[in-house]
């Protein structure tokens, strides 16, 4: 197995998390929330997406890839993400993007340090550690919602 191969096979496994959460939610579910949090089940669902567009846009350079990440200006849940249909296909199409472009890195690709304003220069295999670390993070915060709220 390549690098590549092994990295997007342990981040697709890591995906999981959040992805098997995903057949435990219904409309009802979106706006619920922690008492005392800001942030919904929806708000949760857009807000990975967001970020893993981000990332591939940003540190595997997908040019293809435009993103309106409204969770992050907002920096807050503003309600509106109550439409599950539109949130799954949100979510697919930001999944797709990101495989898609971890797909294309050559082996020699990963030891490649890039820059951003969020987390500094990393390796791009540090930097998808943190794609890793950031969805299993707020999948952690969706099971917690769904079990208690």
């Amino acid at each position: 197995m390549t690098t590549t191969e092994t990295l997007l096979t342990t981040w697709l496994e890591a995906r999981t998390r959040f992805t098997n959460l995903l057949l435990k939610i219904d409309e009802t579910t979106l706006s619920k929330k922690l008492i005392g949090t800001q942030n919904s089940v929806g708000f949760l669902i857009r807000h990975i997406a967001e970020v893993e567009l981000l990332f591939a846009k940003n540190v595997f350079g997908a040019t293809n890839i435009n993103v309106h990440a409204k969770t992050i200006i907002a920096q807050h849940d503003t309600g509106e993400w109550t439409n599950l249909s539109a949130l799954i296909q949100f979510q697919e199409e930001a999944f797709n993007g990101l495989k898609s472009v971890i797909e294309q890195q050559p082996d020699t690709a990963w030891e490649e340090s890039i820059t951003t304003k969020e987390f500094g220069t990393k390796t791009k295999a540090e930097a998808l550690g943190r794609i890793i670390s950031h969805t299993a993070y707020h999948a952690g915060q969706l099971a917690i919602i769904l079990k208690y709220a």
